[in-house]
């Protein structure tokens, strides 16, 4: 599992069956305190995460083992919605209410 930050969404008009009905988020991983600073990619969204969140998400063979993605030709999935990341004992980000 990484962090990472919902930057975008994507849409997708023409696409394989198995991924009608799925929401693509567009992700950037992201460091402990929640700065995206990393590659952007394609993620379907298993939870309801919205713009600007910070999720984890799972990439390669394991973003296929979600209700929503089981069997479906998915390279990355987020699976969680983050509220606070804890480091140390030094709270390093926690989600605005």
């Amino acid at each position: 599992m990484q962090l990472a930050r919902v930057i975008g969404t994507v849409v997708a008009t023409r696409k394989d069956a198995e991924l009608e009905g799925v929401k693509l988020l567009l992700i950037r991983a992201c460091d402990l305190d929640g700065r995206a600073d990393g590659p952007a990619l394609v993620a379907v969204d298993a939870v309801g995460a919205g713009f600007d969140e910070v999720v984890l998400y799972a990439a390669g063979s394991s973003a296929r083992l979600t209700a929503v993605t089981q069997n479906r030709p998915v390279d990355a999935v987020i699976m969680a919605v983050v509220d606070q990341v804890e480091c140390e004992g030094r709270r390093r980000f926690t989600k605005d209410v």
